[in-house]
């Protein structure tokens, strides 16, 4: 059975920030892979409490994501949302570069662009982009070094806002071209937003809709066009997402979930979880545990 917590661990690198960012570039030797491979600590899911990029120069690392498996190669990016539990299950010959970054550090577009990309995939890289990422990595790690420079905090914040762009220009260009203008993805964007840092108190479609001063029906159009679903679906969908990472991660009670999540009737999130899993909280927490 894995290993629980009360609440989902939370991976706090404020000790190793400067200027509200971090750089760790990781060439792991055989004998280090065996210990982390091994190691039901290492393997622990958790959050970060920053926006966590990860850019793998060599070797494989499979991650499981919010439920999802990936198998990572070279050369690819991965973008990490701070909501998003995560594990490492396995690294084979890895060469990884990793920096985090707070939001008062984030340009303000990249921060909505990347609030917009959430969940994201792993991206595979060409060469060539690659190589451009890399070289903006290692400027970053050595203006990093450079703490007595006058303006080093500027230069540090600059340069990595400079390598977060390259990254979010991935992101972007491996979107569907009809996206990119559409009005009815601008609307549903702008929900998705609201959504994630409402679901817990806003629960209503109408609600989001006042906030974006437009019509219940409008709002509606514009998020079913762009995404197929309605917009109780994805209010119902952010909810349950969230009390899946709590039933797996935590040890936490379903009711005290349900109240977490802002459901005092406790009876009724249990039926709305069984209704969109098809299993009850309690069903899904001990067939993911056994």
């Amino acid at each position: 059975m894995a290993k629980r917590n009360k609440s989902i661990p939370i991976n706090k690198m404020t000790d190793h920030f400067d200027a509200g960012i971090a750089f760790e570039r990781l060439n792991l030797s055989k004998s280090e892979e065996t210990i982390l491979n091994s190691s039901d600590e290492a393997r622990i899911a958790h959050r970060e409490d920053r926006h966590s990029f990860f850019l793998l120069e060599k070797g494989t690392v499979v991650v499981e994501i919010d439920f999802k498996k990936f198998e990572i190669k070279p050369f690819s990016i991965v973008y990490m949302h701070p909501d998003q539990v995560h594990r490492i299950l396995r690294l084979e010959n890895v060469t990884v570069t990793s920096w985090a970054i707070n939001n008062e550090s984030l340009n303000p577009e990249y921060l909505k662009l990347l609030e917009s990309f959430t969940p994201a995939k792993p991206l595979m890289l060409e060469q060539e982009t690659f190589s451009l990422i890399s070289e903006a990595v290692s400027l970053c790690i050595k203006i990093l070094k450079r703490k007595n420079d006058k303006l080093y905090h500027a230069s540090l914040k600059d340069s990595s806002n400079a390598l977060i762009s390259l990254v979010v220009s991935q992101y972007l260009a491996s979107a569907k071209p009809t996206e990119t203008l559409s009005r009815f993805k601008l609307v549903a964007d702008a929900f998705k937003l609201l959504l994630e840092s409402n679901y817990i108190k806003v629960k209503s479609p109408a609600a989001y809709a006042q906030k974006l001063n437009i019509s219940s029906p409008y709002l509606n159009e514009c998020v079913k066009n762009a995404t197929g679903y309605s917009v109780s679906y994805h209010i119902q969908q952010r909810i349950i997402l969230e009390a899946k990472r709590l039933l797996y991660h935590s040890d936490k009670s379903v009711k005290e979930i349900s109240s977490q999540l802002g459901y005092d009737d406790y009876p009724y999130f249990s039926k709305l979880f069984h209704k969109a899993v098809g299993l009850t909280p309690l069903t899904f927490r001990n067939k993911n545990l056994d």
